[in-house]
């Protein structure tokens, strides 16, 4: 990604990240960043399609984790040259972030490796975009640490993405002044409205989740400031192979963003 394309996914009024949470196929990766670029492109979002090549903190050691590295780097690949449009997915090991990085624009360290010393600044040393969500068990000031872990290898593409604290057990609640916390980083601070829907293993073996609350979510921390919003959805969430207790259809995507596109431009 040329610093151009760089720029040009923040010179919008909101940063889009949307796709479904694993790579199931590429059929359904096609299915969602194809709508999903055609309403952004129509909203005038830029937008980044995102889908994981492997979940490695899924709640059940049965649970379906993806493709893997090297078939999940060919669909992403797909995507990128057939639709082209930049792509992120995570990495959980270091040895992921090279190999990675030839291939996708964004590398994502997932929330419960934010605070991995190895991984932030293998990531950082690929040179792409580093998307470090925050951990729930975090607070914002500590997300300055993570940040200067990958700035330590001189890569300055860092963005935030907030996610939800843990309140109790199987329950996430926000706090959108850490979105002023998290400013004082000078980077970019995206919203995560599906993930901070989550239970986390509210169901035993799987986590449970509420999406239904993601839209008002969405629209509060477009009104509080944030610089993008991560979307996950899918053709038929409740048929996902992960995470389908919280992702979005592919039409309540789109409302949330003509919602979102709306309040972005009153904002200013």
């Amino acid at each position: 990604m040329t610093n151009d394309q760089y720029q040009s996914l923040l010179r919008g009024p909101i940063l889009v990240i949307a796709g479904p949470c694993v790579i199931e196929s590429a059929e359904i990766c096609l299915a969602v960043a194809g709508p999903m670029k055609a309403v952004c492109e129509r909203l005038k979002l830029p937008y980044v399609f995102k889908a994981s090549f492997d979940k490695a903190n899924r709640t059940s050691v049965g649970s379906f984790r993806g493709p893997g590295l090297e078939a999940g780097l060919k669909i992403l690949a797909r995507i990128k040259r057939e639709l082209d449009v930049p792509v992120l997915t995570d990495v959980h090991e270091t040895a992921q972030a090279a190999p990675a990085g030839q291939v996708v624009d964004v590398l994502q360290v997932p929330a419960f490796l934010a605070r991995q010393t190895d991984l932030l600044a293998e990531c950082g040393r690929t040179g792409r975009v580093v998307n470090i969500k925050k951990g729930q068990f975090m607070s914002p000031q500590e997300m300055a640490n993570a940040v200067e872990k990958v700035r330590s290898t001189g890569n300055q593409r860092i963005w935030l993405t907030e996610r939800g604290t843990f309140f109790g057990y199987n329950r996430l609640v926000n706090d959108l002044t850490g979105l002023a916390v998290m400013k004082e980083t000078r980077c970019p601070v995206i919203f995560d409205a599906t993930h901070s829907t989550q239970q986390p293993a509210g169901q035993g073996s799987a986590s449970g989740g509420n999406p239904q609350f993601a839209p008002l979510l969405a629209r509060a921390a477009v009104a509080a400031g944030f610089d993008g919003l991560f979307i996950e959805c899918h053709p038929d969430p409740p048929r996902a192979l992960s995470d389908p207790a919280t992702m979005l259809t592919l039409d309540q995507a789109q409302r949330v963003l003509e919602q979102c596109a709306r309040i972005a431009s009153a904002r200013g």
